[in-house]
């Protein structure tokens, strides 16, 4: 099943689940805050038990792709990019693990600041969910082959689900890419 299509079918039974639960009441009000550190306590842990398994699995494989210039930061032209296998993953599970502090200090400064719980409770299940659907947790947890979705560097989601701009922002791994993009002078530094 599509992930955003379960994403949002969860979010309105939780929007439904949420409207029939009294935030006023204090011992609800503590349910949610168990259940929400929970989530983000597992959800830590998932990523940190699947960075140990990379770091011990030491895949020293040369990875090289050539990634498109973002628009944001005001670079022309494409990027080599040569690494092993195991710093790609660790990069992508130390992105996720940014990810997990910085939605905790968000929904901190929701809640505590701004005193909302509603998003506190909307929070309990889809941060598990998002890393269980990982492509990284789902090769080194599950151990999953890193084939077709799975093959790395994986590709970005979009937003739109392939809407507009469709393949300028894809990374390229094909031999005749990455041979431009040696020649060219962009790039071709292992990262460390």
């Amino acid at each position: 099943m599509n992930p955003a299509l379960t994403n949002l079918v969860l979010m309105l039974v939780n929007m439904q689940v949420a409207r029939r639960l009294d935030f006023e009441d204090p011992t609800i009000l503590l349910y949610v805050r168990i259940a929400y550190v929970t989530a983000t306590v597992l959800v830590l842990s998932i990523y940190l038990y699947v960075r140990s398994v990379i770091i011990s699995k030491n895949d020293l494989t040369t990875l090289k792709y050539v990634e498109p210039s973002s628009p944001l930061s005001g670079e022309t032209g494409e990027k080599l990019q040569v690494t092993t296998v195991k710093d790609y993953d660790l990069k992508q599970i130390n992105s996720s693990i940014k990810g997990v502090f910085t939605g905790l200090a968000m929904m901190g400064f929701m809640h505590i600041y701004m005193k909302y719980t509603n998003p506190l409770f909307m929070q309990t299940i889809s941060p598990i969910k998002s890393a269980l659907e990982a492509n990284i947790v789902k090769i080194h947890l599950f151990g999953k082959p890193a084939t077709g979705d799975l093959k790395r560097p994986f590709k970005a989601a979009s937003l739109f689900g392939g809407l507009g701009g469709a393949g300028s922002s894809d990374v390229k791994t094909d031999k005749a890419s990455i041979e431009k993009a040696e020649t060219s002078g962009a790039g071709g530094i292992k990262e460390e």
